[in-house]
């Protein structure tokens, strides 16, 4: 079994920086891609940002400039620099393992339980 544990959301001014963290522990032998998706109240979720083991990155356009994905492979951690934070970023922030190896030679893909980022002045 795989757990995503999420840290870092919070209460931030417009303008203002926010970075999250998800690790992602147990019986894992390797992760493809990990990512940041999120849902606003009334909203469908969305992709925010995606990165793979390889290093290549995608962002929602509306965060392109503003937000940063990176990923440390050897501590399965990934991360989320969010910069000039807007009103419209507040929401539910979920960490994401898709393709993850486990040492039992299967697939699996995880969520974390979720983040809130309030963005509000």
């Amino acid at each position: 079994q795989v757990q995503l544990v999420e840290s870092g959301g919070g209460l931030v001014q417009p303008g203002g920086s926010l970075r999250l963290s998800c690790a992602a522990s147990g019986s894992i032998f390797s992760i493809n891609a990990m990512g940041w998706y999120r849902q606003a109240p009334g909203k469908q979720r969305e992709l925010v940002a995606v990165i793979t083991s390889g290093g290549s990155t995608n962002y929602a356009d509306s965060v392109k400039g503003r937000f940063t994905i990176s990923r440390d492979n050897a501590k399965n951690t990934v991360y989320l620099q969010m910069n000039s934070l807007k009103p419209e970023d507040t929401a539910v922030y979920y960490c994401n393992a898709d393709r993850v190896l486990e040492l039992t030679l299967r697939y699996g893909n995880y969520w974390g339980q979720g983040t809130q980022v309030t963005v509000s002045s």
